[in-house]
C-alpha cells in the first residue's frame, strides 16, 4: 500500500474522530434529559428529590398510565389526528406542487408567491380567527376542528414543487403524446418517482401534529376527542405528587415521535436535500 492511501486513510480517521468529539457534547446534551426522564419514571418516590441515579427501578408506574389513565385513548386520538393530516397534506400538497411545476397558467407564479408569503404570518396571529371559523360552523370538540385547518401547508407544497422541478419536462409531454393524463401522469409517474420527498414530508407532518398542544387544547372540550399531549398536562393536574406517573407518560408519549425520528431521519434528510438542487 502506497504512502499516499496510507496518508488518505489516516486523514480521513483523524476525521472522522475530530467529528464525533464535536457531536459529543450535543448528543449527551440531547440524550441526558430523555434517560434521566426515564430514570425518574422508575425511581421510588423516597428518591426522587434525593439521588440522581436510582437504587432501584420500579416500572409500575407504567402499567399506572395504561390502566389508570386515559393516555391510551389519547395516544390513539394522537395518532388519528396526525396520521390524517398527514395523508391530507401529502394529497394536497403533491397536487398543488404538480399544478405549479407542470401546468402552465395565467398568474401561476404571482399565486405561488402568495402561497409562500403566508409562511412569514405567525401562527400565533391566526389562531383566534382559526378559532372563530372553527367555532361558527360547528366543529368544536371534535376530529375535524384539530384535523381539516391543517389539511394543506405551504411548506408542503414548497417541497413537493422543488422536487417535482427536478423532473425533465419532456417526461409530461411524452406522457401526453402517450394519451396519458394528468391525474395518471401525477399517480403513476410523478408520486413514484418522488417518494424520498413524500417520505420526508410525511415524517415532518407527523412529528409536527404529534406535537401540537396549544390548538388541540384550545378546540377541544373533553376527553373523547383530547389528544396526548394534553393528557400529560393533565396527569399534573390529576396528582401534582406523582412525578413518576408523569414522567412515565411522558416516556410512552415521547416513543411513536422517537421513533419515527430514529427510523425515518435519513429519508427525512434526502427528501428535504432533494428538492434543494433547483429552484
Amino acid at each position: 500500500m502506497s504512502t499516499t492511501t496510507l496518508s488518505r486513510k489516516n486523514k480521513n480517521r483523524m476525521a472522522s474522530l475530530l467529528r464525533v468529539g464535536l457531536n459529543f457534547p450535543l448528543i449527551l446534551l440531547i440524550i441526558l434529559p430523555l434517560v434521566y426522564t426515564f430514570m425518574m419514571s422508575g425511581m421510588p418516590a423516597s428518591e426522587l428529590y434525593t439521588r440522581l441515579i436510582p437504587t432501584s427501578m420500579d416500572f409500575t408506574s407504567y402499567l399506572h398510565v395504561f390502566t389508570r389513565t386515559g393516555i391510551p385513548k389519547q395516544i390513539l386520538n394522537s395518532f388519528i389526528v396526525a396520521g390524517s393530516v398527514t395523508l391530507l397534506q401529502m394529497i394536497t400538497c403533491s397536487m398543488a406542487a404538480f399544478a405549479f411545476s407542470f401546468l402552465e397558467f395565467k398568474g401561476r407564479n404571482f399565486v405561488f408567491m402568495c402561497i409562500l408569503a403566508t409562511m412569514m404570518v405567525p401562527w400565533e396571529a391566526t389562531i383566534i380567527a382559526n378559532y372563530l371559523t372553527v367555532s361558527s360552523w360547528g366543529w368544536l370538540d371534535s376530529f375535524k376542528a384539530m384535523i381539516l385547518p391543517y389539511a394543506s401547508s405551504a411548506m408542503g407544497i414548497f417541497l413537493m414543487r422543488q422536487n417535482f422541478l427536478t423532473f425533465a419536462k419532456e417526461l409530461h409531454e411524452a406522457a401526453k403524446l402517450d394519451g396519458c393524463n394528468n391525474w395518471r401522469f401525477l399517480g403513476s409517474i410523478v408520486v413514484p418517482l418522488a417518494r424520498p420527498a413524500l417520505g420526508a414530508l410525511g415524517a415532518y407532518v407527523f412529528l409536527l401534529q404529534w406535537n401540537q398542544y396549544l390548538w388541540p387544547l384550545l378546540v377541544t372540550n373533553s376527553d373523547r376527542v383530547r389528544t396526548a399531549q394534553i393528557g400529560i398536562s393533565q396527569l399534573y393536574d390529576i396528582d401534582s405528587e406523582q412525578i413518576g406517573l408523569m414522567m412515565a407518560g411522558v416516556v410512552v408519549v415521547l416513543v411513536p415521535s422517537l421513533s419515527i425520528f430514529v427510523f425515518m431521519q435519513k429519508q427525512l434528510i434526502d427528501g428535504l436535500m432533494a428538492g434543494a438542487v433547483k429552484g
